[in-house]
């Protein structure tokens, strides 16, 4: 535990500020290693953005989207399913029910002995102390900064007309009849299906060419294709002009290939992303430089102070809860043994994205790799070709795999649909041990499951390298 002096003066070996995934991995390496270590937690909850408005609200409302859609849907394989609908606000009790226990059991795993836990904001005055906002100081010898992101901010004239952000998108007491998303990256996919599932009309705004910008054009065309088909309202490469009211409506006005595009709803999504929380931190005080708000480190998760680490949404380059943990707990190890110090490896970064059908990648795309200036091979199998998902009628998008030319290693692995975020791991496990496409194409897989596609753009791979040797 920490040392308290009668002057309201905190000492500890490592200050963890942020009490979500990242600190919390952090927290719990130090600890168990036997530093003294303290947990600041200055948000008005505890658990973290993944638990109390992530991955964990939003995939609960998805499923249960995604149940309505395959009811309402039944007559496909000769079902009858009488006028399925929903209660919203039973969907969202049951959500918040989950949501509850998930945030509880973080509280437990926060105060149980192993650290000290501070319910206070905290900002560096010196690159060893912080002051606390209920008067104390803290001193520690190591810092790890893990106070994750908030919603970026918006157009200014959007504040004057009213809007939601994911958070509130999560717990609606009353669905809108209409909404306007304005974004096109996972949250605002995510979003926008779910809601039209739920019988909003929808309709999606995105800048760039296309929606998912981090994924190739091919992956985000499919997406496209069934968000049109179930009714959503879809433009790309636009550029917002205006927003105001109109009525009991809002509506937003967009140039989009020479023309000018009117569109209202009665209420906005706004969902283009969120920044670090990090502007009331006094990093100067400290010695640690940020770009845009965003903490610069090294691959130790080392800042420029070099005492202090950073580790989640605050650091970046990812926003996902698994690197958020894989980071906090590097820096913590990193603490404890700056001799033989670990390093942080995005080439297995896994990317999931919870539409219908899901979208997943891991390793580079082809994007990267022609960025890069490097050469890959590549192969596609689509899923209206195969018999498990013919089965399902889950008959959107497909597989495809990167790999090396002349190792056949391989290097990179998309799939969009069903169960995509599942289906990736596969791929995962084989670049883990650096698998070819040989390896993976002589891997037995039991049929008819969704699992054995992945066999046949290796089978593909695996050949063009023989005739290539």
């Amino acid at each position: 535990m920490g040392m308290s002096n009668d002057s309201g003066k905190l000492n500890f070996d490592v200050a963890v500020i942020g009490g979500g995934s990242g600190g919390y991995a952090a927290a719990r390496t130090a600890a168990g290693a036997g530093q003294r270590v303290a947990v600041l937690e200055g948000g008005a909850e505890v658990g973290g953005l993944c638990i109390l408005r992530g991955c964990m609200p939003s995939k609960a409302l998805l499923y249960a989207a995604e149940v309505l859609h395959l009811s309402r849907h039944a007559a496909t394989w000769g079902l009858r399913v009488e006028d399925a609908g929903f209660n919203w606000s039973r969907v969202l009790a049951r959500k918040e029910a989950m949501i509850r226990d998930f945030a509880d059991y973080r509280k437990q795993q926060l105060a149980d002995g192993r650290f000290e836990f501070i319910r206070a904001q905290a900002r560096f005055t010196d690159p060893h102390t912080l002051a606390l906002c209920d008067g104390r100081t803290l001193t520690a010898k190591h810092f790890v900064i893990a106070t994750g992101s908030v919603v970026a901010p918006p157009l200014p004239a959007l504040k004057e007309i009213g809007f939601i952000t994911s958070d509130e998108a999560l717990s609606l007491p009353k669905l809108p009849r209409s909404l306007i998303v304005l974004g096109g990256g996972a949250v605002a996919l995510e979003l926008a299906q779910c809601l039209a599932r739920f019988d909003v009309k929808v309709t999606v705004i995105q800048r760039s060419e296309h929606v998912l910008k981090g994924f190739d054009p091919d992956t985000a065309q499919v997406v496209e294709q069934v968000f049109r088909r179930e009714g959503l309202d879809l433009f790309t490469g636009t550029q917002v002009t205006s927003v105001r009211r109109c009525g009991n409506l809002k509506e937003i006005t967009f140039q989009q290939g020479g023309e000018t595009v009117r569109v209202s709803a009665e209420e906005i999504l706004f969902a283009q992303g969120r920044v670090p929380n990090t502007a009331s931190l006094g990093l100067d005080a400290a010695g640690v430089t940020a770009e845009r708000g965003r903490i610069a480190t090294n691959d130790k998760m080392q800042t420029s102070a070099p005492h202090i680490f950073a580790a989640g949404d605050c650091t970046g380059p990812h926003e996902i809860v698994h690197v958020a943990i894989q980071q906090g707990e590097i820096a913590a190890h990193n603490i404890l043994q700056p001799f033989t110090p670990r390093r942080i490896d995005y080439r297995l970064l896994i990317s999931v994205v919870f539409t219908d059908p899901q979208v997943a990648q891991v390793g580079l795309t082809e994007k990267e790799v022609a960025a890069r200036g490097q050469v890959c091979l590549v192969a596609k199998y689509p899923f209206n070709d195969h018999g498990k998902s013919l089965l399902m009628e889950a008959k959107d998008g497909f597989v495809k795999l990167l790999a090396n030319p002349a190792t056949g290693e391989i290097i990179g692995g998309t799939c969009v649909g069903p169960v995509a975020g599942e289906l990736i791991h596969e791929i995962v496990a084989a670049m883990h041990s650096r698998m070819t496409v040989r390896d993976l194409a002589a891997m037995p897989h039991y049929h008819p499951t969704l699992a054995e596609i992945w066999t046949y753009p290796a089978e593909e791979l695996a050949d063009q390298i023989k005739h290539l040797a």
